[in-house]
């Protein structure tokens, strides 16, 4: 089967098809032919190196995790789905591999009707990571919350996901994203000098918790939420020095036991809760860009440059 890999690091053309042996499913796995799936850019920073201390590679290294498709094998001691299921999920975060044409998934959930394949496809990344952090930041009714690069992929769904907990979200995004950050339910304003003052006009009474989905501001949003402890980043590998918790949730081999120590929990049940607000018509996926296999290293540079709106997906 075809499968989109790296074998060194390196810029976004380091990144190609592979042909590789299929995988099948384990003990509570199941495998899928997959539609669509996600590119993030999490992992394009694993791809460039400036992620190596934090989550260490053996090559070559298969990306992708999270995908949509069609069930075609299920593993022992699974339950509640069959072949022929339209599903979307991820993968094992040691394993990855999901920008394939077969892929083996330890969590997941139906597809929503509502959701094309490529909406589908990179959904669950979000879905995840957006429900982890609002999680330890205990986000809830009445919360008023700052999410960081609102308008990106994550930051998308992380909004939606705030707002279906009762909170008042306010998201930072480039002038021509505000009417998209709008019509997601969120307050918009720009990111950059001057963002302290604008939140704080914004949010007289304060901001509950910072969602950090771009990096590099955190001193602004630290001083936005009055705590470091109030915030949380997902892409500033900077954090440790300002008492700022980096959440990701790679796990290690069996050579990185301080990155174990430092991962999240994933947040999976997030998944049922996306299917739930999507039937319910409160949650849309957004897509930047839709890249067939051979485009791969195109939608790593897409990604790469940070002003992506919504998700990039590789289809099959």
């Amino acid at each position: 089967m075809r499968a989109i890999q790296f074998d060194t690091y390196g810029p976004p053309d380091v990144v190609h098809v592979a042909e590789v042996e299929a995988p099948h499913a384990g003990p509570h796995e199941i495998r899928v032919a997959v539609r669509a799936s996600g590119v993030s850019a999490g992992e394009t920073r694993i791809r460039s190196g400036a992620m190596r201390d934090v989550v260490p590679l053996t090559f070559p290294y298969r990306t992708g995790f999270d995908a949509a498709g069609v069930v075609d094998e299920v593993g022992d001691r699974v339950t509640g789905v069959r072949t022929g299921d339209e599903v979307f999920g991820m993968t094992d975060p040691a394993a990855r591999g999901a920008n394939a044409d077969f892929a083996i998934l330890t969590a997941w959930a139906p597809k929503p009707a509502g959701w094309s394949w490529q909406e589908a496809g990179g959904a669950a990344g979000a879905v995840e990571t957006a429900t982890r952090v609002l999680d330890r930041l205990a986000v809830d009714a009445g919360h008023t919350v700052l999410v960081q690069g609102a308008a990106g992929g994550v930051g998308s769904v992380a909004v939606q996901f705030a707002l279906a907990r009762g909170a008042t979200v306010i998201g930072t995004a480039s002038e021509r994203n505000h009417a998209f950050l709008r019509s997601l339910g969120a307050e918009p304003t720009t990111y950059g000098t001057g963002l302290v003052e604008r939140v704080r006009a914004l949010a007289p009474a304060g901001v509950d918790a910072v969602f950090d989905c771009a990096g590099g501001a955190l001193p602004d949003l630290v001083a936005v939420a009055g705590d470091p402890a109030r915030v949380v980043t997902i892409a500033d590998l900077g954090a440790a020095a300002h008492g700022v918790h980096l959440s990701h949730g790679a796990p290690a081999d069996d050579t990185g036991e301080a990155v174990r120590a430092s991962a999240d929990p994933l947040a999976v049940h997030g998944l049922a809760a996306a299917v739930t607000l999507a039937h319910e018509g409160r949650l849309r996926v957004p897509v930047a860009g839709a890249f067939p296999f051979d485009e791969a290293a195109a939608a790593h540079e897409l990604s790469e440059g940070r002003h992506a709106r919504g998700k990039i997906v590789l289809v099959n």
